[in-house]
């Protein structure tokens, strides 16, 4: 299914470890912009769903605008929303965006396999099955509380994110 909220859970996380040096927004965003691809797969009945962008070079470049048009786009929207934050910086919608690409084509290797997920540096999925499906889900999840709870005790002492 694309645009899976399981991805979230690992970016709690890294939110978590990187604070104002990290966009959750933008590493959200980029979880969306990766699987364009396979929503477009899927409504044209296409056998490969998870093609260029599920692999390295599409990664490398989604990131790129990612975190090109990651930083207006949550800067406004987190003004407009009076979220208390610290100001966003090209260096966190970046660390957000890469973060999100990446971690998208190694957690979708995982359980995908139409990926190539190294190319262009090689074929095949190696990753494919290392863990099962259920339990994927259940990290990415466990991931998400975990990171929640930290952000929150750091929203509550700090007041902000």
């Amino acid at each position: 299914m694309p645009f899976t909220p399981i991805h979230l859970g690992p970016g709690a996380v890294f939110k978590a470890l990187g604070g104002r040096h990290f966009s959750f927004m933008v590493f959200g965003g980029t979880q969306v912009l990766m699987d364009i691809e396979p929503l477009v797969g899927i409504l044209q009945d296409k056998d490969i769903l998870h093609g260029y962008t599920h692999t390295l070079l599409g990664a490398l470049i989604i990131g790129a605008l990612a975190g090109f048009i990651g930083k207006p786009i949550s800067s406004m929207v987190l003004k407009w929303r009076s979220i208390p934050h610290y100001p966003l910086t090209w260096l966190a919608s970046f660390v957000g965006a890469y973060v999100g690409s990446f971690s998208h084509i190694i957690l979708d290797a995982i359980m995908h396999a139409d990926m190539s997920p190294w190319w262009p540096i090689a074929s095949g999925n190696p990753l494919l099955g290392i863990v099962s499906t259920d339990y994927l889900d259940l990290s990415c999840l466990l991931a998400g509380v975990i990171g929640a709870l930290i952000i929150a005790v750091r929203f509550k002492t700090h007041g902000r994110t």
